[in-house]
């Protein structure tokens, strides 16, 4: 319902998740400057979600919050809260409290097709051979990224140059990881979280027009990313 020039709707949004395993803010913000490093233009004001459920303590939730928005992040809640004083700490800092929850999907996997050799023996391709499982992370530097298998839900795919994915994109692809403009991303079948070229991206919510469940390459034109049919 609409009033006076405001609308409230659902919606879903893909965000990332730092996941902790330590509570010290400063080894955090160090690890973390790390990942963004890897792609600056990707990570930029992202909005991000803390995952505390492997935390033995709460952690200081304000100065971690902090050392995020230090990096140019941004963060939005925290997830895995076990304790009330947990909630209320990360309340009092500022952030929302985040429920996840995963649904089971049950889907018959893409008939793989073999990539040319040509590529496989491509000067600086990294080539990665079976599936990239949920929360994993596979970063060619300096390079272009084949992976021979699905890349599944919660995973990313990041290159400096162009990801061919040879079975099912479910997870992130991040390609131009350092600005190459020229990247592009192949993949078998687009069901994607996100897809990245040179720091332009779109979510999934934008993805499922006639190009979903499809075999595809993603360009960069201007400032828009272009999908076609392979």
């Amino acid at each position: 319902m609409a009033e006076h020039g405001i609308e409230l709707k659902g919606s879903s949004f893909t965000l990332s998740v730092v996941h902790l395993t330590d509570h010290d803010v400063g080894r955090v913000k160090r690890l973390l400057a790390e990942k963004v490093a890897l792609a600056p233009a990707f990570f930029r004001a992202a909005p991000l979600v803390i995952n505390i459920e492997k935390l033995l303590q709460t952690p200081d939730f304000s100065a971690l919050a902090q050392a995020l928005r230090e990096l140019e992040l941004v963060p939005v809640g925290v997830t895995g809260a076990k304790s009330d004083e947990a909630r209320a700490a990360a309340r009092a800092a500022g952030l929302a409290i985040v429920s996840t929850s995963k649904a089971a999907v049950t889907q018959a996997p893409a008939e793989l097709k073999e990539p040319p050799a040509e590529l496989l023996n491509q000067p600086g391709t990294k080539v990665h051979r079976g599936p990239v499982r949920s929360g994993q992370q596979v970063y060619a530097a300096n390079g272009s990224l084949v992976v021979l298998g699905a890349v599944s839900n919660g995973a990313e795919v990041i290159a400096d140059d162009s990801i061919h994915v040879y079975g099912p994109l479910r997870g992130r692809a991040v390609a131009g990881a350092k600005g190459n403009e020229s990247a592009r991303i192949y993949c078998q079948q687009l069901m994607a979280e996100l897809i990245s070229v040179a720091g332009h991206y779109q979510i999934s919510a934008g993805l499922q027009g006639d190009n979903w469940e499809q075999a595809v390459t993603i360009s960069l034109a201007g400032e828009q990313l272009t999908i076609d049919r392979l």
